[in-house]
């Protein structure tokens, strides 16, 4: 049997400005990575988002982002590796302490935007990202791209991983996310990104730009909440991944 995660990014509001549709997106997900108020979220909306993602009992995520709410997060910055720590220690103390006052419990960490990218590449960042999370709480789990530097940092020290696979990206030849700015780096198609997904899931391969098969692990899918039709896909994905043969649970209950 085929089991997999699917996680969403969530609690991206801010103030005023409300982004997403976190409410009906709950109900087609297994796992929440939440927002800690450097790239978006506030104080608010990571409570709301909590008390959301328990209800529903969906696993709860800490997402660090670079401090950046203009960029929302997906601008590179130059930061040394302490800062990378500095910067994962902050924002999972943030949410843990929004988790245990609901009465719940951390279930992993998923670098949000640039700092994820940049972390896929950099050993260096990876390491203090793992050490981060390590010393914090090891028993969480470290979502990265699967096959990158921060899985492998994660296993290094000893932490719990999770690889992750994209269902609206291209890939390339070297298992890396086509760039966003690149031609043809997005999925627009719910029947191709699906169909991408399962083959990931049941024959852990993925058919390159290149047209070239890349072995792949996918431990966790990750789809997006803020687009125009991110609520239909988060509905059509999670129907056809159960009429594939694929159970959907949250990463730690399998």
């Amino acid at each position: 049997m085929h089991f997999v995660d699917i996680n969403c990014d969530m609690g991206e509001s801010f103030g005023a400005y409300k982004l997403g549709r976190d409410e009906e997106i709950f109900n087609y997900i297994t796992s929440a990575n939440i927002a800690c108020g450097f790239h978006a979220g506030d104080p608010a909306t990571m409570r709301k988002t909590v008390k959301l993602a328990l209800e529903k009992n969906v696993g709860i995520g800490v997402h660090p982002g670079l401090q950046d709410l203009a960029g929302f997060g997906r601008r590179e910055m130059q930061i040394t590796p302490q800062e990378a720590y500095d910067l994962i220690v902050y924002q999972i103390g943030a949410l843990y302490a929004f988790v245990k006052s609901e009465g719940g419990m951390l279930q992993h960490v998923k670098p949000h935007g640039a700092l994820y990218n940049m972390a896929a590449k950099s050993a260096a960042l990876s390491e203090a990202i793992a050490e981060a999370v390590y010393k914090v709480q090891p028993e969480l789990i470290l979502f990265g791209l699967a096959g990158s530097e921060l899985v492998k940092a994660g296993e290094k020290i000893g932490l719990r991983t999770a690889n992750e696979v994209f269902s609206d990206r291209t890939y390339q030849e070297d298992g890396s996310l086509t760039p966003r700015r690149n031609a043809n780096a997005l999925i627009e198609s719910q029947e191709a990104a699906v169909s991408q997904v399962i083959t990931m899931v049941k024959e852990s391969k993925v058919t390159s730009l290149q047209g070239v098969e890349v072995p792949i692990k996918a431990d966790t899918i990750c789809i997006h909440g803020d687009g125009e039709h991110a609520l239909d896909f988060a509905k059509y994905i999670s129907t056809a991944l159960k009429n594939a043969g694929i159970t959907t649970a949250k990463i730690s209950d399998y």
